[in-house]
């Protein structure tokens, strides 16, 4: 099991994994029972893990970084009931968390998910997608070139249409109010 395709499911406790998804909701399978259910996309959402974002002082970071901080920890977490025990124990493993953003129910379900996680024994790391250039393969005074001149073209292509349209309908509106004023005297 990869940690790409585990997903929350809103309105459902756990987590779950991604076994194949449809235009009105995807097949799950519960990593908690190992049952496998067909969750409607009209009642419910799904998220990644691997999307998910937990607000920071600074920039926001990945789920996956607090997952590693908490491995790296070693000591257990705190079970969850008490929510002061859980925000010592984020205070000293990730201090950097903002806790004014991020609520203890919150930090209550990070605990709760790694568990599971370790629980599956799912290595948790980001996936990579086929086809993707690491960053520093890139060359980033090509990108912005190519990126730019077909944006500039289309651009022109599209102000050219639009400005004769408007002197189109400005010539009958201004022919309009003349007649009007000559069909009165």
């Amino acid at each position: 099991m990869e940690y790409g395709k585990i997903i929350a499911v809103t309105g459902l406790p756990g987590l779950f994994e991604l076994l194949s998804s449809k235009n009105d909701g995807a097949i799950v399978r519960s990593l908690d029972d190992k049952s496998t259910k067909f969750v409607s996309s009209r009642v419910h959402n799904f998220s990644h893990l691997e999307s998910i974002e937990v607000f920071t002082v600074r920039d926001n970071v990945n789920l996956i970084e607090i997952f590693t901080a908490m491995e790296k920890d070693g000591t257990k977490a705190p079970d969850g009931t008490d929510s002061g025990a859980t925000k010592k124990y984020f205070e000293k493993i990730f201090p950097d968390l903002d806790f004014e953003r991020v609520y203890s129910s919150d930090l209550k379900k990070m605990v709760k998910w790694f568990d599971v996680l370790k629980e599956n024994n799912i290595e948790i790391k980001l996936t990579e997608r086929p086809g993707e250039v690491p960053e520093e393969e890139t060359e980033p005074a090509q990108e912005p070139v190519v990126e730019e001149t077909p944006k500039k073209t289309a651009a022109k292509k599209k102000a050219g249409p639009k400005e004769e349209k408007e002197t189109e309908a400005e010539t009958p509106k201004k022919t309009a109010a003349k007649k009007t004023p000559a069909k009165k005297k």
